[in-house]
């Protein structure tokens, strides 16, 4: 039967049933979404999803709510928010409505389970706390979606609702940036697996464009590899390789002598016709041609192994 009824509980929201309703919605557009508690509206049914309400965890009858006891557990023992319960069930599905390739949906559905859902999940439950996030903790995207919230003393009787489908297409807009970058990813690697094999020995990974590329460089042999470049407009970059998504720290450092320099100043500093800038923290150089950043990546190889 076809899905005509989304239903979620009603007053405040959280990330999760936020974050479950911009997945549904997609796979299901024509489907009335309802908040409410009304106990008739959340009764299991063919044509309804229920989700984070109801006091059920059902996936044939379509219930996926999680606070009752006992909660449903990962294989890990990891509590399920109804995120977490609604990509396990959904997710495929949407990244098929995504233009994910078949190929791709397996590993992309487990990264983003990994990378974005589980998270959600432990928040909700409490299983994490949003002070690991430290200073940044009201910058965590659970506290930026409640933001949203209306204020206390809103008198609109539909303020809630107002709220959560004011919220619910920027909910949405974060899911579909992160899985548009895992697919990214997943087009990149051979792009790049090529691009290693081309550079052989060579300290220079040499890219056809941008792209992310250093999740397949570092599970590759090549940690001889120091620097990348890449075309950019009309102009070519070296850039520096961090170690981590979680430090600034580099493989190798752009020389000291060029930092924070430009135009004329940088050519005079490299020796090196069509230096055009480097950044004070020597993470990348613009050069106007291949032939100048090709010189200056040489020169910056030398700076590191003399």
């Amino acid at each position: 039967m076809t899905i005509t009824h989304l239903v979620t509980h009603s007053g405040g929201f959280h990330a999760d049933e936020l974050l479950s309703s911009a997945i549904l919605t997609c796979l299901f557009p024509l489907a009335k979404l309802t908040r409410t508690r009304d106990r008739a509206l959340i009764t299991p049914s063919a044509d309804k999803i229920i989700y984070d309400v109801g006091g059920n965890y059902d996936a044939t009858a379509q219930i996926f709510d999680h606070h009752q006891r006992p909660g449903p557990l990962r294989e890990d023992e990891k509590p399920y928010s109804s995120f977490g319960l609604i990509w396990k069930h959904y997710g495929r599905d949407y990244l098929t409505a995504m233009d994910v390739p078949d190929a791709d949906i397996k590993e992309i559905h487990t990264k983003f389970d990994t990378a974005f859902v589980l998270p959600i999940d432990l928040m909700d439950n409490g299983a994490m706390e949003p002070s690991v996030a430290g200073p940044l903790s009201i910058l965590t995207l659970p506290e930026l979606l409640a933001s949203m919230k209306p204020v206390f003393d809103d008198p609109s009787p539909t303020a809630d609702d107002d709220a959560f489908f004011d919220a619910l297409p920027i909910a949405r807009s974060f899911i579909e940036a992160k899985i548009r970058g895992l697919a990214s990813k997943a087009r990149a690697k051979s792009l790049v697996e090529h691009a290693i094999a081309q550079a052989g020995t060579s300290a220079i990974l040499e890219l056809p464009t941008g792209m992310p590329y250093r999740s397949v460089l570092m599970k590759s042999d090549a940690d001889h590899i120091l620097f990348t470049v890449i075309p950019r407009g009309g102009d070519w970059t070296l850039n520096g390789i961090k170690l981590s998504g979680d430090t600034f720290d580099q493989r190798a450092d752009l020389p000291a002598a060029w930092a924070g320099l430009s135009d004329g100043d940088l050519e005079k500093a490299t020796g090196v016709k069509g230096a055009k800038f480097c950044h004070n923290a020597r993470f990348i150089a613009v050069a106007d041609s291949r032939d100048a950043i090709m010189e200056m990546a040489a020169i910056a190889v030398n700076d590191v192994n003399p």
